[in-house]
């Protein structure tokens, strides 16, 4: 079943964790279970490895407690320019690190945050985070207060880049703590309920490809509980609740319901009479190509038969409308993350995002360009 493969990717995801953090006996739970779920060789190598080789998760364990305790201590120093780092290396920062963690914990409201103001653009925004994110990320800011700045860029970027909770925002958003007995953490509680969907390494990643240079685990806290625990919280709740049947009804019935839906919408709506790639499921396996883009795509085989004269120069219209449009989408998604690659390249001077980014092939766009010059020629 696709259900059980997807909780056994995510049990895999939640025992890799637990092995770099150290805790074997989590690790060892969580891989059984995946391993019941839907076996993979992922899976069991992992167990194969954890049973063989025990000594390493324990000497995890002793590195996660010493990063703990390196957390607290960074507190504790703040403003001596070093944080020690749970080694033999200390983790070094800068004044002005220092005094751009203080400006953000200063801020009154998400426009503050991110330096712009109430009529900002999503372009201008979008680079208002891009930069802000990668000056304050934990991997290259080690400053006391870096992580919660981060997380704060964040929070501000999610709630003002979706429009309904940006118009909610201007109108209820504010300084005030959600309840009286809140703790501000360094000016830091003003959202009001204003929380992001979306883990700030998450949003990250999305930005810059997946990754940050010389990367390292993080665990965003927001005074709370941290997201990883949160994650790890919620699947041991679902653990404890057991496999029964009635349980596993509830759980599929969304989907039954889903396909059931789609079932009646395939008998009640007829297909298109064409499509840009073959699908036999459809019939629809006969190639064609338009006559003005020379754009391919397949029809079925009374498709010569039914579609004639004007009703086929139509069709066609319709192939090559929906082809340039996809080619002009996929094509400005080429261009932005080449875009992100080559700022954050600038920025860290690194030379492998550098040659990643000059390395890309650019189908689409260079497709776009193929298709522009036809346009000039007719």
């Amino acid at each position: 079943m696709e259900g059980n493969r997807d909780e056994a990717e995510k049990c895999i995801h939640i025992a890799t964790k637990a092995i770099e953090a150290g805790d074997k006996e989590k690790a060892l739970r969580f891989l059984n279970k995946a391993e019941k779920l839907y076996p993979t060789d992922r899976a069991k190598g992992l167990l194969d490895a954890l049973t063989k080789n025990g000594s390493s998760a324990s000497n995890g364990a002793y590195r996660r407690r010493a990063a703990e305790s390196s957390d607290h201590t960074g507190a504790r120093t703040e403003g001596e320019g070093r944080e020690s780092g749970g080694g033999d290396s200390a983790k070094t920062f800068t004044k002005e690190q220092v005094d751009g963690v203080q400006r953000i914990k200063r801020c009154k409201d998400y426009y503050e945050v991110l330096g712009v103001n109430k009529e900002v653009s999503d372009e201008d925004l979008k680079k208002a985070y891009r930069k802000l994110a990668l000056k304050f990320h934990p991997d290259k800011n080690h400053a006391p207060g870096a992580t919660d700045a981060f997380k704060k860029i964040g929070n501000a970027y999610a709630v003002l880049s979706n429009p309904d909770k940006r118009r909610q925002y201007d109108v209820m958003g504010s300084e005030e703590p959600s309840s009286p007995g809140h703790s501000h953490r360094g000016g830091f509680d003003f959202h009001r309920g204003f929380e992001a969907d979306i883990t700030p390494e998450d949003l990250f990643n999305m930005f810059f490809g997946g990754g940050f240079p010389s990367s390292s685990p993080h665990t965003f806290n927001n005074g709370r509980t941290s997201y990883s625990h949160e994650a790890d919280y919620r699947q041991e709740r679902t653990d404890d609740r057991g496999d029964g049947g009635f349980s596993m009804f509830i759980q599929l019935m969304p989907i039954v319901v889903l396909i059931l839906v789609s079932i009646l919408s395939q008998m009640m709506v007829s297909p298109p009479p064409y499509s840009l790639y073959s699908r036999p499921s459809t019939g629809q396996t006969v190639k064609r190509q338009t006559e003005n883009l020379h754009v391919d795509y397949y029809v079925t085989r009374d498709f010569k038969s039914e579609y004639k004269g004007s009703a086929l120069q139509q069709i066609e219209k319709n192939v090559e409308d929906d082809y340039v449009s996809n080619v002009r989408n996929n094509c400005w998604k080429e261009r932005q993350t080449k875009t992100d690659l080559l700022y954050a390249a600038k920025v860290y001077r690194d030379d492998r995002m550098r040659k990643k980014a000059e390395q890309m092939t650019m189908d689409n766009c260079r497709e776009l360009d193929r298709l522009n010059n036809l346009f000039r020629g007719g």
